[in-house]
């Protein structure tokens, strides 16, 4: 293990996710400030997690082909670029342009995101040795939950920041921050990992197993259900009907996404592992994801007790807000935390152990090319959701969706082909089939 490269990589990770973060409840709050509708809100990171869908599959090639040093600076510089350049923003703008402008700008910080996202995740692949058993799980597991602890902090550094440096100071302080790593990072990292010994063709992006075309699709719902509530719902719900200020709710969200980061980064002490990588984690994960797909109506039934079905369907505010509703909320998303950073993190893992030798860098592009459009269809359908039925639309949505993750994850292979070798020692090839 080239632990020094993995720290490197890590701490690059780390502090573009802290901005990327900050970002999205900059954003959030500041313009719902600004009166904008929930779908309106929602419209504003559309193009941030379209952008991704191309980013994570054009990445993993250009990788492949040049090195994860080059995408992952790409994406660093990128990330710079969009929080400085969403600073000149104008109040006075119309509303037409000032929307235009954000979306554009949260297009280009979609696209560094993922770069980055994808330069750490396959790192782990290539600087893990390949030899030490369980060390895939354990070091994917780490940085996957670290990182999203990192985005937790940055849901409340984004909260503090606004409400101390406002809109324009808060982006500035966090583009000086993350052009330093980028030239602490530039100077120290290795040059050409991930570099694939035979060079991909653009065809080969969409060449992928069935296991990990099964894996994708499950990914895609996987974060749809995840993003249905997330990325609107659930803030404005508490701070319409909780009652909550905008800074409780960005810390109730950051403090969500810390705790889930750090199940992620434990994951792999309540999951049995297997000698061959494979038969009990996919088995781990069905029953996980069966779970999951429960407890979206488990926590509506119980705001259902507690709250009129008139507020759970965005009919109508209650002027007195209710603890009960507050505590039932915060501990059905507490649980809800919990079994998805297990399910995530085995997603993570899989993802891994299904590719092979130098396709690392593209299969996981396809794969979290997979996950941008399960997050761009969360982003959409949060807002549409939250506007037409409330918060119960969203739970709703969010449930059937993470029932057709269950479904996918049924179809995932338990053990690799007779014709394919450990992925830890194959060479790159276009022509899987199973």
């Amino acid at each position: 293990m080239n632990v020094r490269s993995y720290l490197l990589v890590t701490g690059a990770y780390w502090g573009q996710t802290i901005t990327d973060g900050a970002l999205r409840m900059l954003v959030l709050l500041h313009f719902h400030l600004l009166g904008f509708s929930p779908f309106e809100i929602a419209l504003l990171f559309v193009l941030y997690e379209a952008m991704g869908v191309v980013t994570n599959l054009l990445a993993g090639w250009i990788a492949a082909r040049f090195g994860l040093e080059s995408t992952l600076y790409a994406g660093l510089s990128l990330q710079v670029g969009a929080l400085a350049a969403l600073s000149f923003l104008n109040p006075e703008w119309t509303t037409a342009l000032a929307v235009t402008y954000a979306a554009l700008v949260q297009g280009v910080a979609g696209v560094a995101k993922d770069l980055t996202k994808m330069s750490a995740k396959s790192a782990v692949k290539v600087l893990v040795t390949a030899n030490a058993e369980g060390a895939l799980f354990r070091w994917v597991a780490l940085l996957t939950g670290s990182k999203n602890a990192m985005k937790g902090a940055g849901f409340f550094v984004g909260g503090m920041l606004l409400a101390s440096l406002g809109f324009q100071g808060a982006l500035w302080l966090l583009a000086s921050l993350l052009a330093m790593i980028l030239i602490a990072i530039g100077l120290t990292l290795p040059r050409g990992m991930g570099r694939a010994r035979v060079k991909p063709t653009l065809l080969s992006l969409l060449a992928k197993s069935r296991a990990i075309n099964r894996l994708s699709a499950a990914r895609v719902f996987l974060f749809g259900a995840r993003d249905v509530w997330f990325v609107v719902g659930v803030p404005i719900f508490l701070y319409e009907v909780g009652g909550w200020s905008f800074v409780g709710v960005s810390s109730f969200l950051a403090l969500w996404v810390i705790g889930y980061g750090a199940v992620q980064a434990i994951a792999p002490r309540v999951v049995t592992r297997s000698a061959d990588g494979l038969s009990t984690e996919v088995t781990a994960q069905r029953r996980w994801a069966f779970i999951l797909a429960t407890l979206p109506l488990a926590i509506l039934a119980a705001l259902a007790v507690v709250t009129p079905v008139e507020v759970l369907l965005g009919e109508t505010v209650t002027d007195t807000p209710s603890a009960m509703v507050n505590i039932t909320l915060v501990a059905g998303l507490a649980l809800f935390g919990l079994v998805f950073a297990v399910n995530s993190s085995l997603h993570s893992y899989l993802i891994l152990a299904y590719s092979e030798g130098d396709a690392v860098t593209t299969d996981v592009g396809f794969y979290y090319m997979a996950n941008a459009g399960g997050r761009l269809l969360g982003c959409l359908l949060s807002g549409l959701s939250y506007q037409w039925l409330g918060i119960a639309g969203c739970l709703g949505v969010a449930a059937f969706m993470l029932l057709i993750a269950w479904l996918f994850s049924l179809a995932l292979p338990t053990s690799m082909p007779p014709q394919q070798v450990r992925p830890e020692t194959s060479t790159w090839s276009s022509k899987r089939t199973y």
